[in-house]
């Protein structure tokens, strides 16, 4: 039986036009520039316009992933979009996207993992391709933080941005770019943690709802954030352990890019030092599952990866879940 290794053939990022300073939002609340900074490692954010949609979003990241693998649309069999802020409920994001993009009637489907979205869909798309039941699949991540952000609360609302981060996956070229392997997790006893609690079966909309702020984004930060860096780095032992390396082996770490003081707690336990540690949250904040994505395309695009290096991709999200791959680039 043929031995089919999946590789990532190409990558690209969107971030909207609107940047939303930290000056910005002193503003608007009671923060400052110091406060956000010292806490988060955050300056600015990019937020969509009152018109953009997620799916607009995933539409030009996955524009550019195609336009940099040299894939045509119509050689894409499946598209996975993972998402936390899709255009509706229902249909799925991945069809609104289908559409956008003209790939005609291929598998569509929308994967909510939150921040880990994006690895759970690369995973998803690697054993697609080494099981042969497609040859090339779209992986994209997008999501609007800044439309579920209550923009009175300063704890939360200067934490999150919007963007999309994409890849394309299929069979690797000259043993390129091959994904080695991934780990995923979750433990639904801290769902409580991070979540929107509001316009599901539990709290359908009501003007009660809507009241009680209950369609906005709630997070119990000093709980995630005691989870995140254990989650992480029981994340990253797994799959290096899983591929045979060792922290050494690591050439670049793409974390998610929730917090600096997470990444950098992530970069101490894994004996990183942080030259190989890919940070943009000052410029992004927390983009949820297009955090990672984004920041591999950032470092694709920069010519920060050379050809053989071991490259781990890390993140943890509200469910709770965890997830890590390692790319041999």
């Amino acid at each position: 039986m043929e031995n089919i290794k999946a590789g990532i053939l190409g990558t690209g990022f969107y971030v909207p036009e609107k940047i939303l300073t930290n000056a910005d939002l002193e503003k608007m609340m009671d923060t400052s520039d110091e406060w956000i900074t010292t806490r988060t490692g955050i300056k600015e954010r990019h937020i969509v316009g009152d018109k953009q949609t997620t799916s607009d979003l995933a539409m030009f990241a996955s524009q550019k992933a195609l336009k940099n693998a040299e894939v045509n649309i119509k050689e894409i069999d499946c598209i996975i979009a993972a998402t936390i802020t899709p255009d509706m409920p229902f249909p799925s994001t991945a069809c609104i996207l289908q559409d956008k993009i003209g790939a005609k009637t291929v598998c569509a489907f929308d994967v909510n993992a939150a921040c880990c979205g994006f690895i759970y869909a690369l995973t998803m798309a690697k054993n697609f391709v080494e099981n042969n039941t497609f040859k090339k699949v779209l992986v994209v991540a997008a999501d609007t933080l800044s439309r579920i952000a209550d923009w009175t609360d300063r704890a939360t609302c200067v934490l999150f941005g919007d963007g999309a981060g994409a890849a394309v996956i299929g069979r690797a070229v000259d043993d390129r770019k091959v994904i080695l392997g991934s780990y995923l997790g979750a433990d639904g006893s801290a769902w409580d943690l991070l979540n929107m609690p509001g316009g599901g079966s539990r709290f359908p909309t009501t003007h009660k709802t809507v009241d009680d702020k209950l369609h906005f984004l709630k997070m119990n930060g000093n709980s995630v954030f005691k989870l995140a860096v254990r989650s992480m780095t029981n994340a990253a032992d797994k799959v290096l352990s899983e591929c045979n390396l060792k922290n050494e082996d690591i050439d670049l770490v793409i974390p998610h890019q929730a917090n600096l003081r997470i990444i950098n707690a992530l970069a101490q336990r894994l004996n990183a030092p942080l030259e190989k540690v890919w940070v943009n949250v000052t410029r992004y904040g927390n983009v949820s599952g297009a955090s990672v994505p984004i920041a591999m395309a950032e470092a694709d695009a920069s010519g920060k990866l050379k050809d053989g290096q071991i490259v781990l991709l890390d993140a943890f999200g509200a469910g709770l879940t965890w997830a890590s791959a390692v790319i041999r680039w």
